[in-house]
């Protein structure tokens, strides 16, 4: 059982030490032995849990994922407005992607990785997307979208939206105004989606939001 618990603590600090070094230098410009000597543990260790640099940077993407979900469960609480559970995801992911390094390399390793599957197969972006387009159905039938659009469209375009204010962040280093880009966002995106008579309630629950994140 000992040996057993010393190697789950190993197996955590390559996984963290591994996204520290994903998220630093991206998936083509990390290796190994970068990741061996930040995670403090020996080779053999390292190949002990992983057998490659894919199958490390997919078990990242994992966790990380894990990380996401478990932060985001209150949203997928049946009581929640479904609207304001998309406004809310969009903040926690813009919150991890700043201060949970697991998070933060999940979403990069997903657009450099070559595809986005985690170790076990599953599709994490369109899981995602999945996910805004069943928050999208409830939103519409809420009334708090407009009764004529596609929760389809919407779930896909919600979860272009996300990435987007995410990739662009990573590509001009500032990742600090994710929260803050992400409010401007909502802010232009809601009057295409929203009855007008609502607009102005969602436009100041998503400003408020960003006070939770942006003091």
């Amino acid at each position: 059982m000992a040996r057993q618990a010393r190697a789950e603590i190993t197996r955590d600090s390559v996984l963290a030490g591994a996204a520290d070094v994903f998220l630093r230098l991206g998936y083509a410009n990390a290796s190994l032995s970068e990741i061996i000597s930040q995670s403090n543990v020996t080779k053999g260790a390292l190949y002990f849990h992983f057998g490659s640099k894919e199958e490390l940077a997919r078990a990242v993407v994992d966790q990380g994922n894990e990380r996401l979900v478990g932060s985001c469960q209150g949203f997928f609480d049946p009581r929640v407005p479904a609207l304001e559970a998309c406004i809310g995801i969009t903040y926690v992911v813009a919150d991890l992607s700043m201060n949970d390094p697991m998070v933060g390399a999940m979403l990069k390793l997903t657009h450099q990785i070559g595809d986005y599957r985690g170790a076990q197969g599953e599709n994490i972006t369109k899981t995602w997307g999945d996910t805004y387009r069943l928050l999208a159905e409830r939103a519409i039938a809420q009334g708090d979208l407009q009764d004529d659009l596609d929760p389809e469209v919407v779930g896909v375009l919600l979860q272009e939206v996300t990435s987007g204010v995410h990739i662009v962040a990573v590509g001009t280093e500032s990742m600090e105004q994710m929260a803050t880009r992400m409010e401007r966002a909502w802010h232009f995106l809601l009057p295409s989606l929203v009855p007008g008579e609502k607009l102005p309630y969602f436009r100041e629950f998503a400003a408020r939001r960003l006070r939770r994140y942006v003091p």
